[in-house]
């Protein structure tokens, strides 16, 4: 009976512990978190503080901006983030390099017209001086329901 007990459990931690998130898969997590906080508040610095200098930014439409001008269109209102809602997020880590895909589901206001998106997306984020740093995004739309 001990037996059956301390494999259970020892099954149970192993499950619990390969879901567990890595330092650095918390920290990119932690990352995105921020990005989407300074997409939906819009202030400038904080957004210039999560991109990488070299940020490639690319909209499902094709339009593909620069860091300049994706903390522009954000911080100036062009593009408005009221709320993002983040599902289906995952993250995988490659040396200074990770991967995060989600699913992105927003209301908007650009330029004052009320919207609403539901992407998905591919980030990049690169690791730079000791913090992780967008370095490339890429929405597309999901194919529509048949």
């Amino acid at each position: 009976m001990k037996k059956l007990f301390y494999s259970v459990l020892m099954l149970s931690l192993l499950v619990l512990n390969a879901k567990a998130q890595t330092k650095a898969e918390k920290q990119v997590a932690s990352a995105v978190e921020q990005l989407k906080k300074a997409m939906v508040d819009g202030k400038k610095e904080d957004l210039e503080a999560i991109a990488s200098e070299y940020l490639s930014y690319g909209h499902s439409g094709g339009k593909v901006e620069d860091k300049t001008a994706f903390v522009e269109a954000i911080s100036s209102g062009k593009s408005d983030f009221v709320t993002i809602d983040l599902t289906e997020q995952t993250i995988k880590i490659s040396g200074k390099t990770a991967i995060v895909r989600h699913k992105l589901n927003a209301q908007t206001n650009d330029s004052g017209k009320p919207g609403s998106v539901n992407l998905s997306i591919l980030l990049v984020f690169a690791k730079e001086h000791g913090k992780w740093k967008l370095l490339a995004r890429q929405a597309v739309r999901p194919p529509a329901a048949s």
